[in-house]
C-alpha cells in the first residue's frame, strides 16, 4: 500500500446531485485535480452514490493517462445501490465501479453506511478473501460495537479492517467521545474524517448576512444556525491570523493533530490551495482545548439524515 498523504480530497460535489448545488463540469474540475497531484495531495474518494457515477466518470477521466501509482482511489460499496435479491450483488458493484473507472483495483473500498451493513460486510470479506490483491478494507458512517463486529466478520476471512470513515469536525466529535478514535488508534486502523468543514459552515466563508445558497441541502442545516457558528468562526479567525492562513485551515489542522486524516471536498483551485496550508499548520494542545471548549458551548447538532449519533 502505497503512503497515505495528510489530507484527503472529496469528490462528492463532482457527483452534482444537489448537495453543492448542480453547476459543475470536467472542464471546470480538471485545474483542480491537476493542482491536487501537482500539490501531492494523490489520494481521491468518491463513490458511485454520487450523482450514480457522476463522480466516479469525472475522476476517471482525469485518472486515465496517469501511472497508477501516481494516485490512490477511494470507493465504496452503498448498499442502496446494489440488488439486495442477487447472490452477487457485491462482486457486481465493486466489478461494475473498476469498469467505471478503468481501475483493475482499487486503493480503499468501504461500506458506506449500516444499511444490512453485517450481510454486505461478509459478501465482501468473501469478494476478497484468498485474492492477492486486497485494497484497505473500511466501514462508514458506523457506530463502535458496529466497528468491532465489522472487524470480526472480515479477521474470520483472513482480512482486517483498516479504515473507519465517519463525519468528524469541531461541532461533531461523537466518533471521539464513544471511542471509535481510540478503538481505530489501537488497532492499527485509519479512521478518515469527512465534512471537517461541515461544507463550508466552518471555513469562515459564511455568516448571518452571507447564508449558504438558497435551497441547497447544506443551507438547510446550517443557515438556522449560523449565529452561533459566527463565535466559532471567530475564534478559527483568530488562530488563522496568528499562523498567516485562511479561516478553513484550522479545522483541517485540528482534525490532522488529532490523528486523523481529514476528507476535503475541492470545487476550486483555491480549495487544494488551501489543503496544502492547513497540512503544515501545526496547533498547540492548549489552541486545540480551547476551539473544542468555543465549540462545546454552542451545542450545535449537524448529524444529517444519512448518519446518527455514534453513542
Amino acid at each position: 500500500m502505497k503512503q497515505l498523504p495528510k489530507i484527503a480530497l472529496g469528490a462528492w460535489a463532482w457527483g452534482n446531485d444537489g448537495t453543492f448545488g448542480n453547476n459543475l463540469t470536467a472542464e471546470t474540475l480538471k485545474p483542480i485535480f491537476d493542482k491536487a497531484m501537482a500539490s501531492g495531495l494523490n489520494l481521491w474518494d468518491t463513490a458511485y452514490a454520487y450523482g450514480m457515477g457522476t463522480s466516479e466518470k469525472v475522476l476517471a477521466g482525469f485518472l486515465q493517462n496517469l501511472p497508477r501509482e501516481s494516485y490512490l482511489v477511494s470507493d465504496k460499496f452503498t448498499p442502496q445501490c446494489a440488488n439486495p435479491a442477487s447472490p452477487t450483488a457485491m462482486a457486481d458493484m465493486i466489478e461494475m465501479q473498476l469498469k467505471l473507472m478503468n481501475l483493475d483495483q482499487f486503493d480503499i473500498y468501504w461500506i458506506h453506511n449500516v444499511w444490512d451493513a453485517p450481510k454486505w460486510t461478509q459478501e465482501l470479506a468473501k469478494y476478497f478473501e484468498g485474492k492477492d490483491k486486497v485494497p484497505l478494507l473500511g466501514v462508514s458512517n458506523h457506530n463502535l460495537a458496529e466497528i468491532k463486529q465489522a472487524d470480526e466478520i472480515l479477521k474470520a476471512h483472513g482480512l482486517k479492517l483498516s479504515a473507519v470513515q465517519n463525519h468528524y469536525s469541531l461541532i461533531n466529535r461523537s466518533s471521539e467521545d464513544s471511542g471509535i478514535l481510540d478503538y481505530c488508534r489501537e488497532n492499527d486502523i485509519h479512521f478518515f474524517a469527512y465534512m471537517v468543514l461541515e461544507q463550508g459552515a466552518l471555513s469562515g466563508k459564511y455568516d448571518t448576512r452571507h447564508p449558504m445558497p438558497e435551497g441547497s441541502e447544506r443551507g438547510k442545516t446550517y443557515n438556522p444556525v449560523l449565529d452561533k457558528l459566527e463565535v466559532l468562526n471567530g475564534a478559527l479567525k483568530k488562530l488563522a491570523d496568528k499562523y498567516q492562513v485562511g479561516a478553513a485551515q484550522i479545522p483541517v489542522a485540528w482534525a490532522i493533530a488529532k490523528g486523523t486524516l481529514p476528507i476535503i471536498g475541492v470545487t476550486k483551485v483555491s480549495h487544494v490551495e488551501d489543503a496544502v496550508k492547513a497540512a503544515n499548520v501545526v496547533l498547540t494542545p492548549e489552541e486545540m482545548a480551547e476551539l473544542e471548549q468555543v465549540a462545546d458551548k454552542l451545542n450545535i447538532n449537524t448529524i444529517r439524515f444519512w448518519e446518527k449519533e455514534m453513542k
